[in-house]
């Protein structure tokens, strides 16, 4: 019988234990993400595409069987006792546009965790070409569990029963909210650092400068926005901790992504090559065949095709935090994606006219040796020389 069909030793964990068995498992997972990048990273060429296909396999057949391990290790006779706990405080939070999310990401996790179970308790013989395949089909199941995981753990840690202590009576909350709006005006309501609450709503903390003093204070709602309030003020960050709302798992840019099942690399070029090009170049093509390189489009698109990619998703990330100050700071962006695309399509033409040059570099340019040559091998010190020292 496998660990994963074994009862625990020591009796059931409680939930803090199963949040953090989880938490182990993502490390391991993490560890085994970098060590299996360093091994792929050995198999590409200088442009990222795998030029050794089998020692990538043998890399991808180590990370898989790595990580069944590591869940047989820290997850295996927990990961339901986990979810059972995570549904239970789901089902006590107040309606959040979020919780059917993670409703669907437990379930998704169940359903992981049922196939690795199905898996463990027929294991194929070791060492077999069958045990690489059953490790194979569970890597996006257990890839799933790094991946997510994360929220069945912050569900169970709040089965403790924290809520957030609210110091402050009305009349108070109006003043400090209003000492906070005067100083934001003047500059002195310095934001440190945010969070969501599992109520949705975000929290900010910040320091509020006055006459030289500086209070922390916790703020609901975008700071950038009218109607936030201050919801205490501490003598530090650690003070602040204990009473304010627990912090949940951020969101995603896109729903898809995962840091461990990223795809495969794109062949790349990079301007320090590029460059390299041009000046190593002799002819007008040799420049205009890099300027090309940096504006070329599609699946192995060039530098200057990847920064506007790069500016347009920034944009989208920015306006996803859905604050005043990311939405604007989103247009930014988006305009400046839409300067790179003019100026990509400036240099193509400009490329293109410098390929067009039927011309090569003057002769006159001629290169500078690296090091003077020095004396032939046979050469002996001259007679003179020597008399000088005499």
């Amino acid at each position: 019988m496998t660990p994963a069909s074994n009862p625990v030793a020591d009796g059931p964990l409680t939930t803090p234990e199963l949040a953090n068995a989880a938490r182990d498992f993502r490390l391991r997972m993490a560890v085994i993400a970098r060590e299996t990048e360093a091994a792929l990273d050995i198999t590409r060429n200088r442009f990222g595409r795998t030029v050794h296909p089998d020692a990538a396999a043998a890399a991808r057949g180590h990370r898989d069987k790595a990580a069944v391990e590591a869940y047989t290790t820290h997850l295996s006779p927990h990961a339901e006792a986990l979810l059972d706990a995570a549904r239970l405080v789901l089902d006590e939070l107040p309606p959040a546009r979020h919780l059917a999310g993670w409703r669907t990401v437990l379930d998704g996790l169940a359903s992981s965790a049922a196939e690795i179970r199905r898996a463990l308790d027929r294991p194929a013989a070791p060492g077999s070409p069958a045990e690489r395949t059953q490790h194979s089909a569970l890597w996006p199941h257990l890839a799933a569990w790094a991946d997510h995981s994360s929220i069945a753990s912050n569900l169970a840690d709040q089965s403790d029963g924290q809520h957030h202590k609210a110091p402050l009576v009305d009349e108070e909350q109006r003043m400090w909210t209003e000492m906070a709006q005067a100083a934001q005006r003047r500059g002195e309501l310095e934001l440190t650092e945010s969070w969501y609450a599992a109520d949705g709503q975000p929290i900010t903390l910040a320091h509020l400068i006055e006459d030289d003093d500086s209070t922390l204070v916790a703020l609901r709602g975008d700071p950038d926005a009218p109607g936030w309030q201050v919801i205490g003020h501490y003598a530090h960050e650690y003070e602040a901790g204990k009473v304010l709302p627990a912090p949940v798992p951020p969101g995603v840019l896109r729903a898809d992504v995962s840091r461990f099942n990223r795809p495969a690399p794109a062949p790349e070029v990079s301007l320090q090559e590029l460059i390299r090009d041009v000046v190593e170049g002799q002819t007008a093509g040799d420049a205009s065949d890099a300027l090309l390189g940096a504006v070329q489009r599609g699946y192995d698109a060039g530098p200057m095709i990847r920064l506007q990619e790069l500016l347009e998703t920034s944009s989208q990330f920015a306006s996803a935090l859905e604050t005043v100050q990311g939405r604007q700071i989103a247009a930014r962006l988006s305009a400046l994606g839409r300067q790179i695309e003019f100026l990509t399509r400036e240099v193509e033409e400009a490329a293109e006219g410098l390929g067009a040059t039927v011309a090569v570099l003057p002769p006159h340019r001629t290169p500078a040796l690296r090091a003077p040559p020095g004396p032939a091998v046979d050469t002996t010190p001259r007679a003179s020389t020597t008399a000088r020292h005499r």
